[in-house]
């Protein structure tokens, strides 16, 4: 399945869920938001959330700092 992944193509492979995405892309569900075909996903909702051909995500991640 094709993708864009934060402005750049991605190719899926047996990624289903936006928990799947996350787990392959190693990122914690807790510390990033993620907008999906311009919508705003909650995270209670990651398990849940099917990814189609085409879909556009933006992944934000929050870092801590100062």
């Amino acid at each position: 399945m094709n993708i864009t992944l934060n402005g750049q193509p991605k190719m899926l492979n047996c990624i289903a869920t936006l928990s799947e995405l996350l787990e392959e892309l190693a990122l914690n569900p807790d510390t990033v938001v993620i907008e999906l075909n311009t919508e705003i996903i909650q995270p209670d909702a990651y398990d849940t959330q099917t990814l189609n051909e085409a879909d556009s995500l933006e992944i934000i991640q929050f870092v801590g700092g100062g």
